[in-house]
């Protein structure tokens, strides 16, 4: 059974006061993704990669269809139940600052996701900050600087410490090495495929560049106006 499985998936955005006009964002999705598997979504800017990725995680509201995660129709959650679920898919954004808070130190970065959602004894939180900080091969020293500090590439393995944090099986990376320079955008890569292997994650990989979605995916979906047009 598929970890994600999505069908005829929509998401239309409504503007007019009088002659309502639709855009169809997301128009018909259909496609699942096997624990541990990578599907990628390649497509043009604008042809609704990364509102299709918000949709999936319930971050957006879908128009009409169907989500199933782990054999459970998330289409209708709400509240606390979707709150719960939460903590098993993630997303990884495309500018890692978006979800940082440069007043807080990249030790309280990490922690704060944790700390939401109690996942953590505060005895327990020093020593889980150390192994996520390891996991993404940054040093600990950086844990008590500000993002402001950081480079990017660093900034973005901050971000991929909160997602670890949470210990998702799911996660939504949405063009997470376009900012970066191809050095470094290799080393994230690498990084993702690696901690894919070791916590079996599997991951909905949103990008622009077909060279990228091929080498990271074991199954490649092209998208433009809404639509998926086919698998490769």
């Amino acid at each position: 059974m598929a970890l994600l499985k999505v069908e005829n998936l929509k998401k239309y955005y409504y503007s007019g006061l009088f002659k309502k006009e639709i855009h169809r964002a997301v128009d018909g999705v259909s496609f699942d993704i096997g624990r541990g598997e990578t599907l990628g979504l390649v497509g043009k800017s604008g042809c609704g990669k990364s509102t299709l990725g918000r949709t999936v995680l319930k971050l957006l509201d879908p128009t009409s269809g169907s989500i199933f995660f782990d054999g459970q129709d998330i289409s209708g959650l709400k509240g606390s139940d979707l709150k719960n679920l939460g903590t098993r898919m993630q997303i990884i954004f495309q500018n890692p600052e978006s979800c940082l808070n440069p007043r807080m130190r990249i030790y309280d970065a990490i922690a704060e996701p944790l700390r939401l959602h109690r996942l953590f004894e505060r005895d327990e939180e020093r020593g889980r900050i150390q192994e996520l900080i390891e996991a993404v091969s940054l040093s600990e020293e950086l844990l008590f600087r500000y993002p402001r500090e950081l480079s990017g590439g660093q900034l973005q393995r901050v971000a991929i410490a909160r997602v670890l944090g949470m210990k998702p099986e799911f996660i939504v990376a949405d063009e997470p090495t376009s900012m970066l320079d191809p050095l470094v955008q290799a080393q994230i890569l690498f990084l993702l495929k690696k901690l894919q292997t070791e916590y079996r994650i599997s991951f909905l990989f949103i990008s622009h560049d077909m060279r990228v979605v091929e080498w990271m995916s074991d199954k490649v979906a092209l998208m433009e106006g809404g639509k998926i047009i086919g698998f490769r």
